[in-house]
C-alpha cells in the first residue's frame, strides 16, 4: 500500500524548508522527501571558502530571522547548511532522509510519487529541488583531450586539489570571477573566458549594494509575464570574502587573462568569439542602469547617502588574449567550468516542459493543477533563488496549496 498525504515536498534545502514552515502554519498534512541530508548541497557541493553574497541580515526564512551580532557579514557556505539543519529542526519539518524519488506521475485527481523506499500517493507535489541542479557544460567539452583536469563548481574545492600548471575558467558571472581570483592568488596563471557578465560594486553610496537592492524594491520586481527563462539576466560579479570589487577589470589588474566566450573546441584546442568588448560594453551598461535606479530611490525617499563618484568612473578597455588556444602549447592543464547550472528532472513524468527542459509556470503555478515549483530563478523575481527570496514566494505559493487542496476538496464532494 501506498503512502498518503496532502502534500509532498520534493528537496530539503531552502526552498523545501521554507514551504514545510508554511504548510505547517496552515495546518497542511506533507512530507519532505530528500536524497541526501538536510541542505545537502550547501554540505556537499561548495567549495571550501565560498560565502553568501547577500549579507547575513537577509538570511531571512518563514518563522526565521537573523538575530546575531554580524549583520554585515557574508555567512559562509558551512555556516548556511548548519543554519538551514537548525531551522528545519525549529520548525519541525518532517523530512525523510536518504530518499531519491524515481517517478512523479498523474494518479486519479492527484499523483503518484515513486521511490526508492516505497510509493506515496498525494493531491499536491512541490519540486523544490532549487536552481542549481545540474551544471551546465557545453556538449563539446567531451571532445577534449582526456589529459586536461576538467572540473565543475560542485566539484571544485580550492585551488590546492588542482594539478600544476595554468587554469582556464569558463564563464564570469560570480561563480567565475571568484574561482579565478581564488585560483589566481594561490599562484596558478588563470585566464579567463568571459560572455554576458554584470560588474557591480560591493558597496554604493556608503551601504552594501544588496542593502540598496533591498530596501529600492530592485530584489521584489515581480518578473513580467513576457520575459522568458531561457536567457535571464547574469548574475552580478560580487564576492562575499571582502572584495570591494571583482568584475573583468579588477582581475585583469591583477593579473588574470581575459577571453572572449569560449565558443567550442577539441583536443587541445579551445575557440573563443571576439565579443569581449562588447560584453564589457553592455555590463556597464547594466551597472549604470542599476546604479541610477539606486539614485532615483535615494532622491525620491530623500536619503542622506554620501555621492559616490568613483563608481561612475568608466573602466579601462579590456583586451582578449586570442580568439584561438592550444591548451598544450599555453601550458593549461585544468578548465574549470562555471557556465551556471540547469535544471534535470528525469524522475517527472507529466507534459510540462518547455523547449529548454525547464518546467513552464506562472510565479511557481505550473499548467498542471496541483503541481508547484519552487525556488528557480527570476521565478517571480530576481530574489526568488536567494534564501530570502525564497521564503516570501513560498508564502505565496502556500496559498495556493491552500486553494488547490479546497478546490479538490470540493469538487470530489
Amino acid at each position: 500500500m501506498p503512502h498518503r498525504t496532502d502534500v509532498l515536498i520534493i528537496g530539503a534545502g531552502q526552498a523545501g524548508l521554507a514551504m514545510s514552515c508554511c504548510l505547517t502554519a496552515y495546518g497542511i498534512d506533507h512530507v519532505v522527501l530528500e536524497r541526501g541530508r538536510v541542505a545537502e548541497r550547501w554540505r556537499s557541493e561548495r567549495w571550501d571558502s565560498l560565502r553568501l553574497l547577500t549579507p547575513n541580515w537577509m538570511t531571512r526564512l518563514p518563522g526565521f530571522s537573523y538575530d546575531k551580532h554580524d549583520f554585515d557579514d557574508f555567512m559562509p557556505a558551512g555556516a548556511v547548511w548548519r543554519l538551514l539543519r537548525d531551522y528545519s529542526r525549529q520548525i519541525a519539518a518532517p523530512v525523510r532522509k536518504g530518499i531519491s524519488v524515481t517517478g512523479v506521475g498523474a494518479c486519479g485527481s492527484g499523483f503518484l510519487v515513486s521511490t526508492d523506499a516505497g510509493h506515496w500517493r498525494v493531491r499536491c507535489v512541490v519540486v523544490a529541488t532549487g536552481a542549481c541542479d545540474v551544471p551546465a557544460v557545453p556538449s563539446w567539452a567531451s571532445a577534449l583531450d582526456p589529459a586536461i583536469h576538467q572540473i565543475l563548481p560542485n566539484q571544485y574545492r580550492n585551488p590546492g586539489l588542482l594539478p600544476r600548471g595554468r587554469v582556464l575558467v569558463v564563464g564570469a558571472s560570480a561563480t567565475g570571477v571568484q574561482l579565478a581570483a581564488e585560483i589566481h592568488r594561490s599562484g596558478r596563471p588563470v585566464l579567463l573566458a568571459a560572455g554576458r557578465h554584470a560588474r557591480v560594486p560591493r558597496k554604493y553610496r556608503g551601504r552594501d549594494l544588496m542593502a540598496w537592492m533591498d530596501v529600492s524594491g530592485i530584489l521584489e520586481e515581480p518578473r513580467h509575464r513576457t520575459v522568458g527563462p531561457a536567457r535571464p539576466q547574469p548574475s552580478l560579479q560580487l564576492t562575499g570574502s571582502g572584495q570591494d570589487e571583482i568584475g573583468l577589470p579588477t582581475l585583469a589588474s591583477q593579473g588574470v587573462k581575459l577571453l572572449g566566450r569560449a565558443i567550442g573546441g577539441a583536443g587541445h584546442s579551445i575557440g573563443f568569439d571576439d565579443t569581449l568588448g562588447a560584453e564589457c560594453n553592455a555590463s556597464e551598461g547594466r551597472r549604470r542602469a542599476l546604479l541610477s535606479r539606486i539614485d532615483a530611490h535615494i532622491a525620491a525617499a530623500r536619503l542622506s547617502a554620501p555621492p559616490d563618484s568613483a563608481a561612475w568612473v568608466p573602466p579601462p578597455a579590456l583586451r582578449a588574449e586570442a580568439t584561438q588556444i592550444d591548451l598544450r602549447s599555453a601550458g593549461i592543464r585544468s578548465v574549470v567550468w562555471a557556465t551556471g547550472y540547469r535544471r534535470n528532472y528525469p524522475w517527472l513524468h507529466l507534459p510540462v516542459f518547455d523547449a529548454q527542459g525547464e518546467i513552464r509556470n506562472r510565479g511557481g503555478e505550473t499548467d498542471i493543477p496541483g503541481l508547484f515549483v519552487l525556488g528557480l530563478p527570476f521565478m517571480r523575481h530576481r530574489a526568488s533563488s536567494f534564501i530570502d527570496g525564497v521564503g516570501r514566494d513560498a508564502t505565496s505559493l502556500a496559498s495556493a496549496i491552500v486553494r488547490q487542496l479546497a478546490g479538490s476538496t470540493a469538487r470530489a464532494a
